[in-house]
């Protein structure tokens, strides 16, 4: 997979830190100075020591050649046979007719193109079982499951009625574990849905104003260190629907390769001109916003009037983290404005979990505007735009989610403003505080641990989002099924949400998981990796003994 190499001078160094231990370097792998390895894991190691604060280690280890070419050579293979197959039923030689269109469907106009249609068909069918399992449970370090069949190659699914119960949860956003029926919140959300009700039936503009709502947007901007904050009812349409208001003809729009799909609809619905550069990859950001400067529009060669650049805070997929110091620097060379999309990373990074920006010891003014989802870490429904208290007041007449949508449930609400008074630790305890660090402490010791097994995993040791690679498309469903078996609910991922060779489980892990509880997840996923061969790393970490132990004291080796 190709990532943005670059090239060190002089002494390497990691983000003002020195990189030490095997070939120059402590936790993580160079490539693009003397002494690194050919085939090693692509680094985001930033050129800007200055900027940084701390250490920035981010890893991207190559896709094995032969892993590469057989997983190619599986698609193929299930796709040779698919049209062949096809062809035959054609022909009514072939009698097996699992992966055609119910006979139901058949006068309906067809929901895909061809080639999408086949590959539902006859790839998706055959795993589909691995998605959409029906919980019954709070999303807590454990969930319970409905247990449920197929007859028909996964088109439809019956319910047993059995419910399988304490299945470990490595799939869930509870980062740090508010999404629970226990506790103060609990109590919290419940008198207030006994004094307000559930639903509010109304917009914002409209009779859905609530004193919880602007009492919600007082503390968020507070909590975020700006100047005004706006809530919506729902994060996808947070973005799509705001980058519209904010954008439109005559503007560009900057976007890394890898932001969501959330960001893409916004990004297309405004009808701006749209750049795509290479993610995470400072080199690509500047070439584009320094070719927009000088070319100006096409045709015209009239100046744009805004160049907007739309990062994440925590790349899903990737599990990477952006470099925002960077970014935030190259915003201010080229006079452009900076959308900050913090879905991932709102409550789960930083000393005092608010995010990216205090990850990195940023100033919040920084970042014209910053969006965020409260479904993640504050284990409730909704998102927010947060910035100077001119972008807000413009929204709340120009975004279509304000004016249109119905304001957010008062239950949701209290759930939230719970959960962020617990981070700031105005609740008058320091549970907030003490899930941040046990979050920041499980998410080394995972991919730590991962890493020493010889799995291949990507993104940045801080990132709660771990993606471990599988590869080839008969292990995705395999990985998932296997893992229920040993009663672990994983997320597995592919194409289309991933590059067609690049499959992968997704973990995402929780303050509310012990090490108990982590150890006994790590003994299955090892169990599975050998019995379905995912140790592709060639690169694998074990502990140094000529030094006193601890966490970071690791380097690379060579199996």
């Amino acid at each position: 997979m190709e990532r943005g190499a670059e090239k060190l001078s002089g002494e390497p160094r990691a983000n003002g830190c020195s990189l030490t231990g095997h070939h120059g370097l402590k936790n993580g792998y160079v490539r693009g100075f003397p002494g690194a390895e050919p085939h090693g894991q692509l680094p985001h190691i930033a050129q800007n020591g200055g900027l940084y604060k701390r250490p920035f280690n981010e890893a991207f280890e190559e896709t094995p050649m032969l892993v590469a070419v057989l997983t190619y050579v599986g698609y193929g293979v299930l796709t040779l046979f698919g049209y062949l197959r096809d062809f035959l039923r054609h022909w009514k030689i072939e009698h097996c007719h699992n992966a055609t269109e119910r006979e139901e469907q058949k006068d309906f106009v067809p929901l895909y193109q061809d080639f999408e249609n086949f590959y539902t068909r006859n790839l998706y069918m055959r795993i589909r079982d691995s998605w959409s399992r029906p919980l019954c449970s709070v999303p807590g370090a454990k969930v319970d499951i409905l247990e449920r069949v197929s007859h028909d190659y996964n088109w439809t699914f019956k319910y047993t009625g059995k419910v399988i119960k304490n299945i470990i949860n490595m799939g869930s956003y509870n980062y740090l574990g508010f999404a629970e029926n226990t506790g103060v919140r609990k109590d919290a959300v419940a008198e207030v849905l006994s004094q307000y009700g559930c639903g509010v039936c109304s917009t914002r503009q409209e009779m859905g104003n609530l004193d919880k709502h602007e009492e919600l947007e007082t503390l968020l901007a507070r909590y975020l260190g700006v100047e005004s904050a706006l809530s919506y009812g729902m994060g996808f349409a947070t973005n799509s629907m705001n980058i519209p208001a904010l954008v439109g003809k005559g503007c560009l729009i900057v976007s890394d390769e890898l932001n969501h799909a959330s960001l893409i609809l916004g990004a297309r619905l405004s009808g701006a001109t749209i750049r795509i550069f290479k993610h995470n990859n400072m080199q690509s950001l500047e070439k584009l916003l320094k070719d927009a400067i000088v070319h100006g529009q096409p045709r015209t060669r009239r100046p744009w009037k805004k160049i907007l650049i739309i990062v994440e805070g925590i790349f899903s997929m990737e599990g990477s983290i952006v470099r925002l110091p960077e970014v935030i620097a190259l915003k201010k060379k080229y006079k452009s404005y900076l959308y900050l999309d913090e879905a991932h990373s709102i409550g789960a990074l930083g000393l005092n979990g608010r995010g990216v920006v205090d990850y990195f010891g940023l100033d919040p003014e920084d970042v014209d505007i910053m969006m965020g989802t409260f479904t993640k870490a504050f284990g409730a429904a909704g998102g927010y735009i947060a910035g100077k208290k001119e972008l807000i007041d413009y929204l709340r007449v120009h975004s279509h989610s304000a004016v249109y949508a119905t304001s957010l449930s008062p239950p949701v609400i209290e759930q939230i403003i719970a959960s962020v008074k617990c981070i700031m630790g105005e609740d008058g305890t320091t549970l907030g505080k003490q899930r941040i660090q046990q979050l920041a402490e499980n998410i080394r010791y995972f991919r730590r641990r991962l890493k020493e097994m010889g799995f291949i995993i990507y993104g940045n040791e801080d990132s709660p989002v771990v993606p471990l690679m599988l590869y080839m498309p008969a292990k995705i469903g395999a990985f998932g099924r296997e893992m229920l078996k040993r009663h672990i609910a994983v997320v597995v991922v592919g194409f289309p949400a991933t590059p067609i060779i690049e499959s992968r489980a997704r973990f995402c892990l929780s303050a509310v998981l012990t090490k108990e509880i982590l150890d006994i997840a790590l003994k299955e996923i090892n169990e599975v990796g050998d019995l379905l061969q995912l140790k592709y790393s060639r690169h694998r970490l074990v502990p140094l003994l000529d030094r006193p132990f601890d966490e970071t004291t690791y380097e690379e080796t060579e199996d």
